[in-house]
């Protein structure tokens, strides 16, 4: 178990944080397809190497991999995994198979997958995996998120850590709360606690290693159709608040998704829950970031016009780059703006935000 817990300290490591590269062949064929490219392996591939080799070493700790990217090579015949290992960069696994229907509550899901669980585990691990990532759903919304679908997820998500620390994987636990509604930052608050409490009661009963567990949580915000929005601080203060009274500090990284908010958005909201916790002794667990979309949606942008000769060769992988440096400076209460998603990824900005990580 020790080995799992460097794992975990190693994701967690002060000025890094997680990209999230694991969308299924459908969800990242939803973005090829609107972007105007087919979703062919090939394109899958090679816009996934745009990450995978841009050198985001010094601000990803881990990248967390969809089971087809798991085994495929960069253009030069190299492994993903062996190109994320030599940048430090550990390689991560989504071993979930998706979401179904709770029976009896309309409109909420569980997640599938418990049934192969152990014998996909076995095998990421054998391919170079080093930890895992499994996703739960709920709603907020009239009478939900009901007691049953938040019972059945967190038993699940202990189940499915206990299993992957069996395998010698690192779990992260993925309990997100869509933004998806018009609830106010009070009610999201209540049900954040009542879904974390519940996740780590589990955890604990399945005798699940905290210290070798990291948390995936959405930041506590008002949903997105909201009447009032929610300040940066007053997103910090309500985060903040939900895992000081729920979430151990056994657990060494929460690892927040970004859930919908834009680029900006995700790393202005970030960088404010580490001020707050800097400024009021409160950073128990590393406070940093799992994020897909708020990685990726410029880099994708860049990636498209360069294969279109409207942008030059590079300005990809230096947007890639700049962006997770952004980030990363956030999630030491560093970031200072303007964001890269608004400036081209500007290499002078990405060495910019490297100078911040700095004297961690």
């Amino acid at each position: 178990m020790d080995q799992l817990r460097d794992v975990a300290c190693r994701l967690s490591e002060p000025g890094k944080g997680i990209l999230a590269s694991d969308e299924s062949t459908g969800t990242i064929g939803k973005r090829l397809e609107k972007a105007g490219l087919n979703n062919t392996e090939d394109i899958r591939k090679a816009y996934r190497e745009q990450f995978y080799t841009a050198g985001i070493g010094c601000s990803i700790s881990g990248a967390i991999l969809y089971k087809e990217t798991l085994y495929q090579t960069s253009s030069q015949d190299v492994p993903f995994v062996d190109c994320l290992t030599r940048q430090a960069v550990l390689p991560g696994i989504k071993v979930d198979q998706g979401l179904v229907p709770v029976e009896g509550c309309e409109g909420e899901s569980s997640t599938r997958g418990l049934d192969r669980l152990e014998a996909d585990c076995k095998s990421y691990r054998q391919q170079g995996a080093r930890f895992c990532k499994w996703r739960a759903a709920l709603r907020i919304g009239i009478g939900t998120p009901s007691q049953k679908a938040i019972g059945i997820n967190a038993q699940q998500l202990a189940q499915y850590a206990a299993v992957a620390q069996a395998c010698d994987l690192v779990p992260v636990v993925e309990p997100e709360i869509l933004i998806d509604g018009d609830h106010g930052i009070h009610r999201s608050s209540a049900v954040s606690q009542e879904v974390l409490q519940a996740c780590i009661a589990q955890l604990w009963r399945h005798n699940v290693d905290l210290e070798a567990t990291l948390l995936k949580p959405m930041m506590v915000m008002p949903g997105a159709d909201a009447q009032s929005k929610a300040s940066p601080e007053d997103v910090s203060c309500a985060t903040l608040d939900a895992l000081r009274r729920c979430v151990p500090p056994a657990v060494p990284g929460i690892m927040f998704l970004s859930g919908g908010l834009s680029e900006e958005e995700a790393t202005v909201y970030l960088n404010s829950i580490n001020k707050h916790a800097i400024e009021h002794n409160a950073r128990h667990w590393a406070l940093s970031f799992s994020f897909g979309r708020a990685l990726q949606a410029s880099v994708l942008k860049l990636w498209v016009a360069e294969r279109e000769g409207k942008a030059s060769p590079g300005k990809a992988k230096e947007m890639a780059s700049a962006v997770a440096a952004a980030n990363a400076a956030a999630s030491l209460g560093r970031y200072q703006g303007p964001h890269p998603s608004i400036t081209s990824g500007d290499a002078s900005l990405r060495e910019t935000y490297r100078g911040w990580q700095t004297d961690v």
